[in-house]
C-alpha cells in the first residue's frame, strides 16, 4: 500500500483523499447523472466501487431496501473472486473472517449396508496450485459491505441511496441525458412518490426478477430441472463427523451438499427433495423448514441432526436461463447506436446455487462493466467500447449456465445410477479450474489481441486473467506477488520482462523500449492528461532477469521509476527483480529475450509482444485511446 505522496497520512490510508464528486457529494439523489445502478447486490456494489475510483463521473446507486442487506443467500467465494478483493483491498481482512474450503469428502451407501452411509472419498479441493488465493465460505452480506467501504472511502465517496425501487426507463438517444429512470420511494413521508432521475447510463443489477431487464425488452430463457432443493443456514449438535468439511453426500433416500460456513458454528445443507411433477404448480416451495430437517436426518442415517437454530431457509427449483444480450441494443442495431443501459448478474444468468458461481461470476460482470463506463465517461475511451461488455460476459454465462448443468443433475443422481462409483469426485477435480473461476477467455476485440506472440509468456494466456507468480521488489528486497500490487484504480497494466542484459538506461532492447514509452507521440502514455503523473492511466512495470542484488536502481530507466504527487517524488515500487529458486521467467513461460505483457484493469491479459514491437503497441491502444467522445 502507498500513501504519504500528498503529505504525511495518520489516518487509516485505506481512506483515499476526496477528489471531484467526492468533494462535496450530495446528499440527496441528483436530478442527472452518469451513472446510475439499479440494485446493491454483488454485481452493483462492485460497479460502484470501481466507478468510486474514477471522481468525475457522477454515479449514484439506488437499494429498493431501506438498508444493508443483512443475510444474504449466497456464500462461496472461489479463489478468482479473492483475487479481485486484493485489488480493492480487502482479501486478507475477508479471508481472515471466512471459512476456507481445503478438501471436499464424498459420503455414499456403506456397501456392508446401504441403508448407512459411509466416507467413500476425499478430494483436495485446489490439487494443481491453480491459484495463490483460497476458496471461501463467507456471508454475501459481508462481500458486500466490503465493496461499501470501499467505495465510501474511494476518491468518489460513493455510498448506496436506499429506499428507491425501480419502476421503469425511456431511452431517447438525442438527449444529453438519455436514460429518464422512474423511481418510487420505497419508506419514510414520501413512500409511494415517484420521481424521474435522468442518467447517460443504466446498470441494472436488480437480480433474476428485474425490471430493469423487462425494461428494455430482455427475457431470461431456459430450462427448469424439475428438481427441488431445500437449503438450511443452521446450527446444529450432530454425530456426523464431518459436519465442518465440505461433503457431497449420496444415500438411498437422497443426497445433500454441505458447506460449512464461517464462525466455526454455521453450515449450510443442500437437501434433495427430489424430482417435481409437472403439475405441482410451485406446491413443492411450501415445504415445511421440519420436513427439511427430517429429510435430511434420513440422509444422513446412521448419524443424526438436531437442529438448534435456523438462520435462514428457503425452497428452489433448479433452472438455468440467459439472456441473449446483456445491454440494450437489439441484434439488428448491432454497431449503429451506443447501449445505454445494462443488466448484470442474476438479471441476466440464473442456474443452481450448488457450484457457487452465481455471486462470483455476477460481481464479474460489475468488474467488466464498470471500468469501461468509468474511462468512456472520463473520456479516455470511445464510446465503442461499452459494446465489449454484452460480447464478452454472455459467453462467460453461457458456459457457466453448461457447466451448472453437468454439475446440478450429477448432484441430483442416485448412486446407482453413475456408470463408475467414482465419477463425481473424479469431475469434481478434473473441472476444478471452472468453479475457481479462471476458465474465463475473452476472445480477441477492440481490448484483446490476437495470439501472434503468445509464444513469448506461454504462461499468461491472452484473454485469460493474469495468473500472478512471486518476484523481488528490488527497493527493498521484498518477496511478493507481481500481480498483488495491481489495484482496481482503472488503469492498464504494461509488465516489461526484461531481456537477459542488465538494467541500464541505453543499449539494451529494455532501454529502447522505456526510451519509446517515454518519448515517443505514439506511446500509449502520450494519451495521459497534461499535468497528470505520468503513471495516471498505465501503470508500467519492469521485472528483470537478474535477483535484486544485481539490479542496480541508478541504471533502470526512467519510465519505471516515474514522479507521483505534488512533490514530485520518486515511485521505486515498478521495478522488481527474479526471486533466485522462484523465476518467473521459468514459472511463466516467459522468453529469455523479454516480453511485452498487457494487461486490462479488471485483471485479464490483452496482449504478449515483443520489446520492440512498438508499432504493435501503439496500434492496439490507438483505438481504445483515441477519438474518445462522450456524449
Amino acid at each position: 500500500m502507498q500513501f504519504h505522496h500528498h503529505g504525511y497520512v495518520s489516518g487509516d490510508p485505506r481512506v483515499q483523499p476526496a477528489a471531484g464528486v467526492g468533494l462535496d457529494r450530495p446528499a440527496e439523489l441528483p436530478d442527472e447523472v452518469d451513472v446510475l445502478i439499479v440494485g446493491s447486490g454483488p454485481a452493483g456494489m462492485i460497479a460502484a466501487a470501481q466507478l468510486a475510483m474514477f471522481p468525475g463521473v457522477v454515479t449514484r446507486l439506488v437499494e429498493r431496501r431501506p438498508g444493508r442487506l443483512a443475510i444474504g443467500q449466497a456464500d462461496g467465494i472461489q479463489a478468482r473472486s479473492v483475487e479481485t478483493f486484493q485489488a480493492f483491498g480487502f482479501a486478507e481482512r475477508i479471508t481472515a473472517e471466512a471459512y476456507r474450503i481445503t478438501e471436499m469428502a464424498f459420503w455414499k451407501p456403506d456397501p456392508a449396508d446401504p441403508s448407512r452411509i459411509h466416507r467413500a472419498a476425499r478430494a483436495v479441493d485446489d490439487p494443481t496450485g491453480i491459484s495463490e488465493f483460497p476458496h471461501l465460505i463467507v456471508n454475501q452480506a459481508r462481500v458486500l459491505d466490503y465493496f461499501a467501504e470501499y467505495a465510501a472511502n474511494a476518491p468518489g465517496r460513493l455510498t448506496p441511496d436506499y429506499g428507491y425501487e425501480f419502476r421503469g426507463l425511456v431511452v431517447d438517444d438525442d438527449a444529453e441525458y438519455p436514460v429518464a429512470v422512474t423511481l418510487a420511494h420505497t419508506a419514510g413521508e414520501h413512500e409511494g412518490e415517484e420521481r424521474v432521475v435522468r442518467a447517460k447510463y443504466v446498470v441494472g443489477a436488480d437480480g433474476a426478477r428485474s425490471k430493469v431487464r423487462e425494461s428494455i425488452g430482455c427475457h431470461l430463457a431456459g430450462d427448469q430441472a424439475n428438481h427441488a432443493w431445500g437449503v438450511m443456514d443452521t446450527l446444529a449438535v450432530t454425530d456426523f463427523p464431518d459436519i465442518r468439511t465440505k461433503c457431497s453426500i449420496q444415500s438411498e433416500a437422497g443426497n445433500i451438499l454441505l458447506i460449512p460456513r464461517e464462525g466455526g458454528h454455521l453450515f449450510r445443507m443442500y437437501v434433495d427433495l427430489g424430482e417435481v411433477p409437472e403439475d405441482d404448480h410451485g406446491a413443492v416451495r411450501q415445504t415445511t423448514i421440519e420436513q427439511i430437517i427430517a429429510k435430511a436426518n434420513d440422509i444422513l442415517h446412521p448419524y443424526t441432526l438436531d437442529v438448534r437454530n435456523v438462520a435462514w431457509h428457503s425452497v428452489y427449483e433448479v433452472g438455468h436461463r440467459l439472456t441473449d444480450r446483456f445491454d440494450d441494443v437489439l441484434p439488428t442495431e448491432l454497431g449503429t447506436r451506443t447501449p445505454r443501459v445494462f443488466i448484470t448478474g442474476d438479471a441476466c444468468h440464473t442456474h443452481s446455487a450448488k457450484a457457487g458461481q452465481g455471486m462470483n461470476v455476477s460481481m464479474q460482470d460489475g468488474f467488466n462493466i464498470g471500468w469501461k463506463l468509468g474511462h468512456v465517461l472520463e473520456g479516455r475511451s470511445p464510446e465503442s467500447l461499452l459494446a465489449t461488455y454484452s460480447a464478452e460476459r454472455q459467453v462467460v454465462a453461457k458456459n457457466l449456465i453448461d457447466f451448472d448443468k453437468q454439475w446440478s443433475s450429477m448432484m441430483a443422481k442416485k448412486p446407482e445410477e453413475f456408470d463408475d462409483p467414482s465419477e463425481l469426485e473424479e469431475f469434481y477435480v478434473r473441472t476444478a479450474e471452472f468453479p475457481a473461476g479462471f476458465m474465463t477467455e475473452y476472445a480477441p476485440s477492440l481490448i484483446v489481441g490476437a495470439a501472434e506472440h503468445q509464444a513469448l509468456a506461454t504462461g499468461f494466456p491472452i484473454g485469460k486473467r493474469f495468473k500472478s507468480a512471486v518476484v523481488e521488489r528490488v527497493c527493498d528486497t521484498n518477496p511478493l506477488h507481481l500481480g498483488h500490487h495491481a489495484r482496481a484504480d482503472g488503469r492498464w497494466r504494461i509488465y516489461v520482462f526484461a531481456d537477459a542484459a542488465p538494467a541500464a538506461r541505453e543499449g539494451t532492447p529494455t532501454a529502447a523500449l522505456a526510451d519509446w514509452l517515454l518519448t515517443s507521440s505514439a506511446s500509449p502514455l502520450a494519451a495521459t492528461p497534461a499535468g497528470a503523473d505520468l503513471d495516471a492511466w498505465f501503470d508500467v512495470k519492469v521485472v528483470y532477469q537478474q535477483d535484486h542484488t544485481e539490479v542496480d536502481l541508478g541504471a533502470v530507466p526512467e519510465v519505471f521509476l516515474p514522479r507521483t504527487g505534488p512533490f514530485g517524488l520518486i515511485d521505486y515500487e515498478k521495478v522488481y527483480a527474479t526471486r533466485p529458486g522462484d523465476d518467473i521467467f521459468h514459472l511463466r513461460g516467459v522468453d529469455r529475450a523479454g516480453a511485452v505483457v498487457v494487461v486490462r484493469p479488471d485483471q485479464y491479459v490483452a496482449h504478449v509482444l515483443p520489446l520492440d514491437a512498438t508499432d504493435a503497441l501503439a496500434g492496439f491502444f490507438a483505438p481504445i485511446h483515441s477519438a474518445a467522445t462522450v456524449s
